[in-house]
């Protein structure tokens, strides 16, 4: 991903004004770990859904990389195809699953909930999945997609999200300024919704060297600052502040 900015004149001007089917898969989005901030794949959600003919997409897990890359490979007319990934370890144990075709644009129903919904993309969906459980002991029941595409977006589910939720949060692990949360922020304003969002992801300040998942927590959303934001947002409709 870091890469990916050196070659970004060239991905506008050889790739997308032409408007050609190129696969880019990028490894390392997201935090890289004790490489530090110079291999940090911080922003190329951000930098990436701004240009036309492109595809946008991050997997959850090895099933669903698979498939997005299967999907990728069938042929297109036009449209550059970006699909990021993060370094670490895995997170299914059989990940030879059949490939599937993705429906471009689609996300996934992960968990249907009741008076919040957490919107992620990428593996920092499994965070989510992981801290509803949690939360789940506590009668506390978000309801939880996988967006898989930054661009397009589902605007079906969106549509669905904002109709029922007024308490919506987006996370990343890519960066806040101009990414998934903020398309989501773009939405909600083109079709004039109101709700309280609230995006979790990498901060607009240089983060150091560290772990994955100690940088995970120092930006506030590993497991614990997902459920943190979750009780916060609640908070309001447990003292009965609001009507909803």
């Amino acid at each position: 991903s870091s890469f990916m900015q050196r070659a970004y004149d060239q991905v506008i001007h050889d790739v997308c004004i032409q408007n050609l089917p190129v696969n880019f898969c990028l490894d390392r989005a997201g935090f890289a770990g004790a490489d530090g901030p110079t291999h940090h794949g911080a922003y190329d959600l951000a930098f990436f859904r701004c240009i036309p003919n492109m595809i946008v997409s991050a997997p959850m897990n090895e099933q669903e990389l698979r498939n997005l890359m299967f999907t990728a490979q069938l042929p297109r007319t036009g449209q550059a195809f970006s699909i990021r990934y993060p370094r670490g370890q895995r997170v299914m144990t059989e990940w030879r699953t059949p490939f599937e075709q993705i429906e471009i644009g689609k996300a996934r129903i992960i968990k249907e909930g009741e008076g919040i919904a957490i919107l992620s993309i990428g593996h920092i969906g499994n965070y989510v999945v992981e801290a509803c459980d949690i939360l789940a002991e506590k009668d506390i029941h978000p309801a939880h997609y996988d967006l898989r595409f930054a661009k397009p977006l589902d605007e079906d589910l969106l549509h669905k999200v904002f109709t029922s939720f007024k308490r919506i949060i987006t996370i990343e692990d890519g960066c806040v300024q101009g990414g998934v949360g903020s398309a989501i922020l773009e939405f909600m304003a083109d079709n004039n919704y109101q709700a309280e969002v609230t995006r979790l992801g990498i901060p607009d300040r240089i983060v150091e060297h560290g772990e994955q998942t100690e940088l995970h927590k120092e930006c506030g959303f590993d497991v614990n600052g997902i459920i943190q934001t979750v009780e916060k947002m609640l908070e309001p409709i447990s003292k009965g502040l609001n009507s909803y």
